[in-house]
Parts: C-alpha cells; structure tokens; sequence
C-alpha cells in the first residue's frame, strides 16, 4: 500500500514537471517567432524606404531632363506623369521614365504632385503619413529626410533654379501727336517721324538751274 502511495505521488509530480517544461519552451518559441516577425518587419520596411527613395529619385531626374530638354528657350515642366513617358513636344520619341512607378509604401501609384508655375509638375511625395524607420546617412540631396516626420515629408522636387513666371509685355505708347483708331495696334514712332513734312527750305533738295526757271512760269 505505501509502495502504491509513493509511486502515485511520484508519477504526478514527473507528470506536473512535464507541464511547467512545455509551458516554458512555448513561452521560449513565441518569444523567438515574435523576434523573427519583428525583424521580418524591419528588413520590410527598410526595402521598402529604399525602393522609395530609388523611384522618388527616378522621379526627380525624369523632370530634370524634361525640363532640360525643352526646345527653345522657355523652358517646361510637366503637366501630367504621362508627358514624362512621352515627350510630344518632339516629332521623336523621347522618353524620360520607364513607367509610372507604384509608391512601395503605399503599393498604388497614388503620388501626390507638387505643383510648379502655370500648373506643372516639379516633383513628387508618397501619401503616406507612416513614420520612417530610416533616420541617417541619405545621399546629400536628400539631406532634410533626416528629420521627416512621415514618408509625406520625403519630396522628390526638382533641385535646379525655377524661373519666376513672365510678365505680360506692355504695348508700346504712341508717339505724340499720332492719331490712333480705337481697337488698331500703336504706331511705331519710326513710322511717324518718317511721315513729318519737311521743316523749312533749307532741308529742300535744291533745284537744278533749268528746273528752277520752269518751275516758276
């Protein structure tokens, strides 16, 4: 009967050990999975920031060119994507992107676009109001990412000079003592100079002799 008692008691206490070591080493993976999923996110996300900055880039420099390639010397920016795929002010195909990138935060090509004069394109930035994990050593060009508060803030703008828009040319103000229709354009004040009678007889072509005696019959 005692001997029956001890292995009971002994049986429950190995049966009770075994319970506590199964705890334990579930305890153990969950910890270990759930720092395997933490670093998955990380390596995740850290692809994703430097997809983003490799399109915003791609982005940046297909502007650049557009606007360097303008023919003439006004210069352009965009005013749609689409005109960065094909350059129609040339009877060539000339193209400055491969395609309309997905944004790899937000995985749709829902950029927003900053506007430049007359309602051009001079850059883009992700929608995305997620905080950056990434908060050091970007290309000098990007230097103000450091301190983003959101992928938002990570713009990918044309860096050279804008010009300021032109002003609307003046027209030319008659010459004095011009008469001028209403609605005509203004007469150039060469034309009116060229007009004016002679001032006296010393500004006369002098006559030939012959000329002068017929003349005076």
């Amino acid at each position: 009967m005692d001997n029956s008692s001890s292995c009971l008691r002994h049986g429950q206490g190995s049966r009770g050990f075994t319970y506590v070591g199964l705890l334990l080493m579930v305890a153990l993976t969950g910890a270990a999975l759930a720092g395997v999923g933490e670093a998955w996110h990380t390596a995740v996300q850290r692809a994703k920031e430097a997809e983003l900055l490799f399109v915003g880039g791609e982005f940046g420099r297909a502007i650049a060119a557009y606007y360097d390639s303008t023919p003439g010397t006004g210069k352009q920016f965009p005013k749609t994507l689409d005109d960065l795929l094909y350059d129609r002010r040339y009877q060539t195909t000339r193209r400055y992107l491969r395609k309309i990138y997905v944004d790899p935060v937000t995985g749709k090509a829902d950029w927003v676009l900053i506007k430049g004069p007359g309602d051009t394109i001079v850059g883009v930035h992700s929608p995305s109001e997620e905080v950056p994990m990434r908060r050091a050593n970007f290309p000098r060009e990007y230097g103000s990412f450091n301190t983003a508060g959101s992928y938002a803030e990570w713009r990918f703008v044309y860096s050279g000079p804008i010009p300021p828009p032109s002003a609307p040319i003046a027209p030319a103000a008659p010459a004095a003592g011009a008469k001028q229709t209403i609605g005509s354009p203004p007469i150039p004040a060469s034309a009116v100079l060229s007009e004016a009678p002679p001032s006296g007889p010393s500004d006369a072509e002098p006559l030939a002799p012959g000329a002068r005696g017929r003349r005076q019959e």
